[in-house]
Formats: structure tokens, sequence, C-alpha cells
């Protein structure tokens, strides 16, 4: 019978993340040493890892920071709600984060190929969480935001989840709190874009055009037919981009009166939600 407890059991588990049965197995081979047990799962996971890789990754994270007005956000991404919420993925994405904070990253390429400060290529980290938690995981997206000021909003759809909504706020002038609302707004609104003349001009084409067939496929007049595109692709400006939203503090406002009447200049953002 092999020498270990069921807090062995219980420790092992809680150091690899590994499910009850594999945690039996590799103690039963390795007679209840755990350092060999440990060595046993990893050996068995990264076996797996390729195995892994066409599988979906749905659930996961997002984890920002904000210092000296350099913001970095990245989304990390795992197979199952179960696995997001663990302890392990979230210390896992913290490093990913620390590291891109540190190494001054843009894209989940170059992140994957950095050091983190104990030495260790991120994608290794990678592939030993692949291998102890027994899912997918990514690095999705990463992005980075100067400005003066550089505020971020986290937000969680799910109390038992981490957070899956992600905001950076690069700002100039005004005060922290209106900067933080507007960050909160675009968690809730996802603009797509800051300002009118951010939107490609192939979109706005595009939008006239649907405008104008819309509108007379309803019928409209051809003398109205201006006004009517020119108002419908106002109200897609009104959907899409930050400035020109509705302010979800205030509806009368939009966000760009909001920032003014603060004295504060929006320069631009960042967000990212969990598999969208």
């Amino acid at each position: 019978m092999a020498n270990y407890t069921a807090a062995d059991i219980k420790k092992l588990r809680e150091l690899t993340a590994a499910g009850m049965l594999d945690v039996k197995k590799a103690l039963d081979e390795a007679d209840g040493d755990m350092t060999k047990a440990q060595e046993i799962l990893r050996v068995k996971g990264l076996k797996g890892v390729t195995k892994r890789e066409g599988r979906t990754t749905s659930n996961g994270l997002v984890a920002a920071q904000a210092v000296d007005g350099v913001g970095t956000l990245v989304e990390v991404l795992c197979e199952t709600d179960f696995v997001a919420k663990g302890e392990r993925f979230r210390n896992l994405a913290q490093q990913v984060l620390d590291t891109a904070v540190e190494s001054g990253a843009t894209d989940a390429e170059t992140l994957i190929a950095t050091k983190t400060a104990d030495g260790k290529v991120v994608q290794e980290l990678l592939d030993e969480a692949n291998a102890t938690i027994g899912e997918k995981i990514v690095i999705q997206r990463v992005a980075r935001l100067e400005g003066p000021s550089v505020v971020t909003y986290l937000h969680r759809t799910n109390p038992d989840l981490p957070p899956q909504i992600g905001v950076l706020v690069a700002t100039e002038g005004g005060d922290e709190a209106t900067a933080r609302d507007i960050a909160m707004h675009v968690a809730a609104f996802s603009p797509t874009v800051l300002a009118r003349e951010d939107v490609p001009e192939e979109t706005v084409a595009n939008e006239r055009r649907i405008a104008e067939a819309t509108a007379r496929e309803e019928g409209k007049p051809e003398a109205a037919l201006p006004r009517i595109i020119e108002g419908r692709v106002n109200g897609y400006f009104k959907d899409n981009v930050l400035l020109e939203q509705a302010y979800a503090k205030d509806q009368k406002k939009s966000v760009a009166k909001v920032a003014e009447e603060a004295g504060l200049t929006v320069l631009g953002f960042a967000r990212f939600r969990v598999g969208a």
C-alpha cells in the first residue's frame, strides 16, 4: 500500500492543481514521495499539451495595472470557469501581467517569448500550467497605453469568477474620479473607437450604403434621403464612438461633454472582455 495520507493528496492538489484521480495515481507510482509525484504529474501533463492545442478556450480573466502613466492590460484564457477561478490560474495570470508590465510587451506573441523575473520564458510557464492543470491556457491579448494619467477598471460579470472585463483609459488634466467613471462607462458600453475620425473610411461608407438601402426599402421620399442617411450614420457614431456616446451616469450628456466639464481630455482607451 502506498505510503501517503489524505493530507498528502490535498497538498499535492494544491501544489499542482491536478485532478484527484491523477494525484492519487501519481502518489501510487511515486510510493508517496511528494517530489517524485510532482515530477510524474508534470511529465504526464506535458505529454498531453499538444493534444490540447485544438481545444477551445472561452473562459479566463483579464488583469490590469497602471504605473506612472503607463497602463497594461492582459487577457489570459483557459477552458473552464472552474480553472478560471482557481488560485493557480490567477497566480499565473499575475505573473503574465507582471512580465508584460516589466517588459513593455504590446502583443501576445512578444510576451510569450519574454523571460519572467525568475528567468523562465513565459511560454514555459504556460506549458507547465497546461501540464499540471490539464487545460489549454493561452495569452489571448495584450494592450499597453501611455499618457499623463492612466486609470484601470476591472469588472466581474459573475461574483464567483475573476474579472471578465478590463479597461484602460489614458487622460490629461481633470481628476482621477472622472477618469475612472469614464473607464466604467467603457466597460459597460463597449465603444470601438475614441473619436469619429478614428472610424475607418470604408466603415463609414458602408454605413451610408446600408442607411440608403434601408431608407429606400422603407419607401422614404427621395428628397428626405440625405437627411435620413446622415441621421442614421450619426446614430452609428453615437453607438460606437466613445466621445459621442451618451454618458452612463447622465444620458443627457455625451462623454465628451462630461470630460470637458471636468477639464479632462481623453487620449485613448483599451477594453478586453474574456472571449470576445
